[in-house]
């Protein structure tokens, strides 16, 4: 189980930790973005202290309907006790983590200043 917290500003927030190709790691604190449906987004000074490898471009529909193109890299993140190898976007906000990442866990978000936020991996569904 994962745990996290809810900011005063009722931002659902929870600790991961990141890891590149040279084994580099830090622990992030990612915001929990249910209209992201991609994996985890990381700043790109922090891609770049991690060297996380470039894949490819991608390109996204955002809020207001305007398009984005931005970058796409791997990294490795620690998930309810397992390592994940993931795609992780390049963006110029602070760690987002999408529903793709979420995928088979059950997510519970108490939305108040300091309510608890669990994420439980759904019975009957293996993860990589």
């Amino acid at each position: 189980m994962i745990t996290g917290v809810v900011t005063a500003d009722r931002e659902p927030i929870i600790r991961l930790m990141v890891r590149g190709p040279t084994g580099r790691e830090r622990e992030i604190e990612a915001a929990i973005d249910p209209g992201f449906d991609g994996w985890l987004t990381l700043p790109h000074a922090l891609i770049a202290q991690l060297a996380l490898p470039w894949r490819r471009r991608g390109r996204a529909v955002l809020a207001d309907g305007s398009q984005c193109v931005f970058e796409i890299y791997e990294g490795t993140v620690l998930w309810d006790g397992r390592k994940r190898r993931i795609p992780v976007d390049g963006a110029d906000t602070g760690p987002l983590v999408g529903t793709a990442l979420l995928d088979g866990c059950e997510l519970n978000v108490q939305v108040r200043p300091a309510g608890k936020v669990t994420i439980k991996r759904l019975p009957g569904r293996r993860r990589p």
